[in-house]
């Protein structure tokens, strides 16, 4: 599959130039609810690095028959060095080339990455989301900016993740007790 990439620019960029570009895409991210109805696919995606190599692994799961109906991974070299708060300029060129192998582009995309809880309000889940004109979520491990209240006991609890007083994410209970 090819990918048609809104809004493309140059991977090979300064620090500088790297946060200039995440300006300027920035304003271009929707903040939309996703009408699960329609959905069919969601893709989950992840990259890893390790040393000098970098590797994007993706799978497609069909959500009304809860099955994996697609997977991807490529492999290649690190193309950007690792700079807190660029990571999509380290993690996305390793992620299109894998796209590109899925027979078709997944509905809704799920990231291990931030959205909109990064300092310029573009993580790499926004910057993904805005070259491909998709649904994308950040599902990060760790808060990157951002507080949150108390947070309930129960598994499937949330709370706000705020921002200066923006409100870019929500904090989420996956396990009881942990």
């Amino acid at each position: 599959m090819t990918l048609d990439l809104h809004h493309a620019h140059a991977w090979d960029v300064s620090p500088t130039d790297a946060v200039a570009i995440q300006r300027q895409l920035e304003p271009l991210v929707r903040e939309e609810p996703v009408d699960w109805d329609t959905v069919r696919t969601v893709a989950g995606l992840d990259v890893s690095v390790r040393g000098d190599r970098v590797r994007a692994a993706i799978v497609v799961l069909d959500v009304r028959e809860m099955e994996v109906v697609d997977q991807a991974t490529w492999e290649g070299p690190v193309a950007f060095p690792y700079v807190p708060g660029l990571l999509s300029f380290r993690e996305v060129p390793a992620l299109l080339p894998a796209l590109e192998q899925l027979q078709a582009l997944p509905d809704v995309l799920m990231l291990d990455a931030q959205g909109r809880a990064h300092p310029r309000r573009f993580g790499l889940a926004c910057h993904l989301g805005v070259l491909l004109d998709r649904p994308a979520l950040g599902v990060a491990k760790t808060i990157f900016v951002g507080r949150h209240g108390e947070l309930g006991a129960k598994k499937g609890s949330g709370v706000d993740l705020v921002h200066k007083d923006d409100v870019v994410g929500m904090a989420v209970r996956t396990r009881e007790k942990v």
